[in-house]
């Protein structure tokens, strides 16, 4: 009769056929790519938000030139 217990796996779950790779040195991959993730985060939204202001000032209204529009009067007499 089998037994319920079941003994587990001594092979760790990143233990592969041919290499074993540390579960630290995982570790330091995903925090290494989370921060550099967080960081280019961070300067897009920068970049993004200077492109944003530099695009208003751009448009700003005091900025572009009058446009000499005809009156109505003159409008009407053609």
């Amino acid at each position: 009769m089998p037994s319920a217990y079941q003994q587990s796996s001594t092979n760790p779950a990143s233990n592969l056929d041919f290499f074993n790779i540390p579960q630290s040195f995982l570790l330091q991959i995903g925090t290494a790519s989370i921060l550099l993730l967080l960081i280019t985060g961070k300067t897009t939204v920068r970049a993004l938000e200077a492109i944003g202001e530099a695009s208003e000032e751009l448009l700003r209204g005091d900025r572009l030139p009058n446009l000499d529009f005809p009156e109505d009067s003159e409008t009407n007499q053609t």
